[in-house]
């Protein structure tokens, strides 16, 4: 059984960027490669990616993005990075910020009292679409040139037009952050971070179960409870994401990524497959393959 050390979750601490109230940073292509661990923080994340295509990791949602993503993460979500190798982002920027970063009544003032909804709403993660990326992905690259006040401002502008966008998406069940306490998050990121390690491999539930001090039935239970999903349906999505992603990048077989994707059995691959996206995974490659011509 592999050592705990190596699997146990990340508690990111961050501070501010000198001289201002939140941080924010500016990575160009992939190089943002300290996240790519389960990982979780008090304070909200903002992520723009910018063009390109990969895994959106956020709690127990697991989904791939093409033409760049643009998500809001509410604190203590657990998740992963955006971006690798394979990406193909032109820059990723990241802005995290404590909740009350600029005071404890701010958010309460009528100017500003709808950010406090969007951050409320970012407690299940929030994905925003096209349009949305079209409007503010410029602004919140450009704050990387300004100092910190214009910075500021921008930040500010950036929050109200997320809370006016009509196209996003909430990716956790209600209720998925709400009920996770600070160890909730060990157990959970503990288990996130073994799937992440063995879904090529079969997975070892009585392993999970004895790493979260709990028997088999009382983890499965749990892990419903919190995720608002099975442990299988879980393990299913997240070898279903990483076919899509080998769908796109990789040049081989539909059974040879089935396979490299953690299922031993091709006919249950493309059951699962299009129970999770509404089409074969020869259809699935052969529409995003039209996409990107």
């Amino acid at each position: 059984m592999q050592n705990k050390k190596n699997i146990k979750p990340g508690f990111e601490v961050i501070e501010p960027t000198f001289g201002s109230s939140f941080y924010y940073s500016k990575y160009i292509e992939n190089h943002n490669n300290k996240a790519h661990v389960w990982h979780y923080h008090p304070e909200i994340e903002m992520v723009f990616v910018n063009g390109g295509s990969g895994k959106r990791q956020i709690g127990s949602h697991i989904s791939y993005y093409t033409e760049g993503d643009l998500i809001l993460i509410g604190s203590n979500l657990p998740h992963c990075g955006f971006t690798d190798t394979n990406t193909g982002n032109k820059n990723e920027t990241v802005i995290q910020m404590k909740d009350d970063f600029l005071g404890k009544d701010f958010l309460g003032l009528q100017e500003t009292k709808s950010i406090s909804d969007l951050f409320n709403k970012a407690k299940g993660g929030i994905a925003f679409g096209q349009k949305t990326k079209d409007a503010v992905g410029h602004k919140i690259e450009l704050m990387d040139e300004q100092e910190p006040f214009e910075r500021l401002l921008t930040l500010l502008s950036v929050l109200k037009e997320l809370e006016h966008a009509g196209d996003y998406k909430i990716l956790n069940a209600a209720g998925f952050s709400m009920e996770m306490q600070i160890q909730d998050n060990d157990r959970i990121n503990m288990a996130f971070n073994y799937v992440k390690d063995h879904f090529q491999e079969e997975i070892n539930l009585i392993a999970i179960a004895e790493m979260s001090s709990m028997t088999v039935p009382s983890f499965c239970r749990y892990f419903k409870k919190i995720t608002k999903k099975t442990f299988t349906q879980f393990v299913n999505e997240y070898r279903i994401v990483h076919a899509s992603k080998l769908l796109a990048e990789k040049q081989t077989s539909v059974a040879n990524i089935s396979y490299e994707s953690g299922f031993n059995n091709f006919s249950h691959f493309n059951k699962v497959f299009k129970e999770f996206t509404g089409k074969s995974a020869s259809q699935y490659r052969k529409e995003l393959t039209a996409v990107f011509k």
